[in-house]
This record gives structure tokens, sequence and C-alpha cells, in this order.
């Protein structure tokens, strides 16, 4: 009888329930269920309809039975930063709001009248982004003080729904991490940030790593749903899921999680705090293994994702792609991490204008403004890429591209060529891989995170790009 785990993937504009098993020494998954998420305005305010979420979570663990393939365990793994705040009697105050929304406008020079820049960062070793949970809570503070003298827990989204889940609270380390709340060294709360903030210290929980095994189901969900799982706490943090699904023992390698965001780093034993890692703007966010991942946040497919959203989603990713490559010599560059292209009305006018602003020649058609966008985000990694080199005093051999950015061929091979480095491609579904991983090792399938990783290298394509002149 297989044995099977359930991975529950929630990104900004999906969900997906992915089941997972060994079989002839490979993992196998299945994608059981799927639905669409996104951020709503509600009031002004860009929120997440957390009800519908729960639904969806709920809805997909039923489907097991309905396909009568009963997971051991589950796990949830969202994006980071957001949070629900719970009062007295375990609801929702308020909504829970989107890390676009504007409502941290103007909140970082109000944290650095408390604490000055350089000190938060090292504290927290967080680079800064302008959705950090800190500044995100310090507009409560400010604007609705009566909410967070309600509150009685923070949870990040995650959290809660293992929380709606099993009925017991706690913050998992890789998502507790994103919050730039977090002491990188000791892995705890930073509770004395926390006091010069201004900020409750109780509501906030006990931190738990991936791999904890929080138990069953609550009863009234036994009941419904006529059997029970084990809840096992991944790297709740999709990245962190992702990177631990980069297929490869040893650390010779710089990743890149390529999705809406792409997330490049390495993996290091300890957070590095200082200034210099300030200035490039690195982040130090938990991993498996209490290992630190090292990271820089590079705008990603969200401005390609944005793009064809401008064109009515009349163009598949395929079509705009080969668009791309017919043009490839345009010559116009961007800086993918301007603010410009966070969150603006129109991604395509955002790009023109900054064209013309930089005296560049203004793209005009779908292949000339698709690689403005892929070009840059390959010089974008690459000149990442050399930032690490010097930080860590390394040379790395090679790129893991993971997530599902690793199947855009054209894209992988501009950064082969800008990196001068091979890029190892796949697996695409890596956050979800990731996720089960976790489940699978505290399980006893694997021994460790190693031999885990030895047979995602041994279950999933990888499709390798050399550097080459195009």
């Amino acid at each position: 009888m297989q044995t099977y785990y359930l991975a529950i993937d929630i990104g900004a504009s999906s969900g997906r329930h992915i089941l997972a098993h060994m079989e002839n020494g490979k993992i196998h998954l299945e994608e059981i269920y799927r639905f669409e998420n996104g951020m709503q305005k509600k009031e002004n305010t860009l929120v997440w309809d957390h009800e519908e979420l729960w639904n969806n979570i709920w809805a997909g663990i039923k489907k097991c039975k309905e396909i009568n393939k009963f997971p051991k365990s589950v796990g949830i793994d969202t994006w980071g930063a957001d949070f629900v705040l719970l009062d007295s009697d375990s609801n929702i105050i308020g909504d829970m709001v989107g890390y676009r929304d504007n409502r941290t406008d103007g909140m970082d020079e109000v944290v650095y009248s408390k604490i000055p820049e350089a000190k938060l960062y090292e504290r927290t070793g967080i680079q800064k982004l302008p959705f950090n949970t800190v500044y995100q809570l310090t507009s409560l503070k400010e604007n609705h003080p009566e909410m967070l003298e309600r509150a009685d827990t923070f949870l990040f989204v995650p959290d809660y729904f293992h929380y709606l889940l099993t009925g017991k609270k706690t913050s998992e380390y890789t998502i507790a991490s994103t919050g730039q709340l977090l002491d990188p060294v000791k892995m705890d709360w930073d509770y004395e940030l926390l006091d010069l903030l201004g900020l409750k210290k109780s509501i906030f929980t006990d931190i738990s790593q991936p791999g904890t095994n929080l138990g069953g189901l609550r009863s009234e969900l036994v009941e419904e749903l006529g059997f029970d799982l084990d809840i096992i706490l991944p790297c709740s943090h999709d990245t962190g899921s992702a990177v631990l699904a980069v297929p490869t023992s040893d650390d010779d390698y710089v990743y890149i999680s390529s999705g809406t965001w792409s997330l490049l780093g390495i993996e290091r034993d300890s957070p590095d705090c200082s200034p210099l890692s300030q200035k490039h703007n690195f982040t130090n966010e938990g991993g498996y293994d209490q290992k630190i991942r090292y990271l820089h946040n590079i705008m990603g497919l969200w401005m390609i994702q944005s793009m064809r959203h401008n064109l009515d989603d009349k163009y598949s990713f395929q079509y705009i792609c080969e668009e791309a490559e017919e043009v490839k010599d345009f010559p116009s560059r961007v800086d993918v991490n301007d603010d410009a292209f966070y969150a603006p009305d129109n991604m395509i006018d955002a790009i023109k204008d900054y064209c013309k602003n930089t005296n560049q020649p203004v793209p005009e058609t779908i292949g000339e403004i698709a690689t403005v966008i892929y070009a840059s985000l390959a010089n974008s990694y690459a000149k990442a890429i050399k930032v690490i080199e010097s930080l860590t005093g390394q040379d790395y051999s090679r790129i893991h591209v993971v997530g599902g950015g690793s199947k855009d061929t054209y894209l992988n091979q501009l950064t082969a060529n800008a990196s001068g480095k091979p890029v190892y491609a796949g697996p695409s579904e890596a956050t979800a891989i990731g996720n089960v991983v976790a489940q699978m090792i505290e399980n006893h399938e694997f021994a460790n995170k190693e031999e885990a990783r030895e047979a995602i290298r041994d279950s999933f394509a990888i499709t390798i790009f050399n550097p080459t002149t195009m």
C-alpha cells in the first residue's frame, strides 16, 4: 500500500494540492486540486480572501478521500511577510492584507525614527523591501492601534491555516524569518526589537522548525473528513521549500527560485549582517536544517505576467517568449528592481517610460517589450552573482534554477550567457517537492536533506544550458 504525502502550495495567483509518493526510489507527484488566488480590492485596501483560501484548502484535502488516496501527512507553504491578527476568541481582526497594498508607504521612516536602518539590518539581516512585516505592523500601530490592542495572537499566513487544521498556534521558522523581526543567530523573535518598535510581545508565538509534527486534525475536522492525518510543518515560506528541492548535495552553486519573484542566493551556516551585505541589499532568511538562505530578491516573471495581463491575456507565455527571441538584439535594458515596476497600473507603459526617460530606444512590439524584460532579468542575475562571489570570496561553478521559471528556456539561456555559467534548470515543481520532502524526512523516507536531494535529482528532469553567443 502506497504512503502518500500532501503538499498544499499557495502562491499569489493560484494554489494547488499535490500528492507525492515513493516508487522504485523515485518521487512521484500528482496534482489533485487547483484553485485561483489573488489580492482583491476591499474599500481601497488590497486583501486576500482568507475564507475562500480556507475553503479551497479543505476542499483539496477532501479530494484525497474522493480519489481513495489517503495522505499520511500534509503541510502548507505560501508567500512571506503577510499575516493575520487574532483576538482572544481566535477570530481574525480586520482583514488579511496583501503585501502590495500601499499601507506601508512612509512606514520605513517611522521605523527608522525608533531604530536606525543600519541597526535594524544588523539585528535582523533582512533586506529592505516595502512590504516587510515590520512596516506592515508599524502601519497598524500608527493608523489602527486599536487592532493591535485587541490582538491576542500574530500568525503568518501558513501558520494561520496550520492553526485552522490543528488548533495549535506556532510560528514556523522560515516564514517567521521573512518579517524582519527575527534574530537570525538565535533563530527566535528579537524581543528587544519588538520593545523598541512598541509591539506587544505576547502576541508572538513560539518558533518551530520545519519538520515539526503538530499532530492530527481537530476532532471536528476528522469527523467531517472521515480520516485523520498528521500536519507536518514544511518550510512554510515557499522559497524555503523551493530551495530544499535544489537537486544537488554540494555547495558549489547559486540557486534561483524563479517565479513571480526571482530569489537568487546560496545556503550558508551563519548570517551575514554586515554593512557591506546591507549595501548590496542581501537578506538572511531561514532555511531547512537551520540553514540561512542568503539571497537577493529580484523582480521576476511578475513583469512578464503583468505585461500579458495588459494585453488581456490574449497571448500565451510561449508566444511571448518566441516573439522576444525574434528581436533579441533590441538594445534597451531596465533596472528590474526599480520601484516603477513594483505595482504599476500598466507594466508596458512603465517599461516604455523607463526607456524613454533613460534615453534608450522605446520598445513597441510584444517581442521588443518582452526581450527588454528577459535580457534585463538575465543581466540582473549576473550582477547579483558577482556580488555574492565578492561577499563570500567564492566562485560558484553553476546556477540551479528551480520553480516555474525553470521552464523558460529563453531566459535560462540568457542567464547562462550573461553569467558565463551553466544553468541547470529544474525541477519546475520545486516548492511542492520541497514541501513533501520535509514531510518525508520526518517520516523516515529519507535519512536527511542530502539523501532527499539525491532522490530529487534522480526523480525529475534537469536541463542544462551552457553559455553561448546568441
